[in-house]
């Protein structure tokens, strides 16, 4: 019986959406998402740095996700829900009708669910000329390597 019970807990532990080590997060990447681009490592490095800045857990953040008109896909967004565990579902991640202002692929506000100052993420759409390459040059585990040691693929600023 218990290891019925150890091999359930097992097998539900990835859907969960607790990722711990650059493997498990591409194989939660890539099962949500479809794929594993260089857009859905970077969602995950904002999520993270929400959760970390905000001294919160996953599921304790809530999402509003604006993104560009001239941004090939909303895939940033699926990076953030998976490391910050918001999603349509829960009313926690929210995907604006308004678009972001010309130039930005994206922009992510990230807040505490029960309310309150949090910080506003920026993804220009320069960051696109760092993040194609990976996608054509390197395999999941490189694109994510590489997303997750690369500095200037967005900003962030307090969002009161």
């Amino acid at each position: 019986m218990k290891r019925v019970l150890l091999a359930g807990m097992l097998v539900l532990l990835p859907m969960a959406g607790s990722a711990e080590t650059p493997d498990e997060w591409i194989a939660l990447g890539t099962r949500v998402h479809g794929g594993f681009g260089s857009f859905i490592p970077l969602g995950i490095k904002i999520g993270l740095d929400a959760t970390e800045r905000l001294k919160l857990r996953p599921r304790e953040l809530a999402v509003t996700y604006y993104d560009g008109a001239q941004s090939p896909c909303a895939c940033f967004a699926d990076g953030i829900a998976i490391a910050t565990l918001a999603s349509v579902g829960q009313r926690s991640l929210a995907i604006a009708p308004e678009k972001a202002p010309p130039g930005l692929a994206a922009i992510a506000v990230i807040r505490p669910k029960a309310g309150g100052p949090g910080f506003k993420y920026t993804i220009p759409m320069t960051a696109l000329a760092k993040l194609g390459p990976m996608n054509k040059d390197l395999d999941p585990r490189g694109r994510y390597d590489a997303v997750m040691k690369e500095e200037g693929l967005f900003s962030v600023e307090p969002a009161p």
